[in-house]
């Protein structure tokens, strides 16, 4: 979905649970949901999820999207 140096925001499919996305890095996870941008589990660092939260604000329908498509 997105792809910066250091980290990504990625949906997978074969998932369950509330629709969510995933925010990686080299040595950090955390999943945050579509619905109310708020982590779920995991963690990450702050400027990193602010980051991802922004990106992922006006993103929410194609993430939703994503997620339904690939978890139907």
């Amino acid at each position: 979905m997105l792809r910066k140096a250091r980290w990504k925001i990625a949906v997978y499919g074969r998932e369950h649970g509330v629709p969510h996305f995933h925010v990686e890095g080299p040595t950090f996870r955390c999943s945050v949901g579509i619905a109310s941008l708020e982590i779920i589990v995991g963690a990450a660092p702050v400027a990193v999820v602010r980051e991802a939260i922004e990106w992922a604000r006006p993103n929410r329908a194609l993430l939703l999207q994503t997620w339904r498509n690939l978890n139907r």
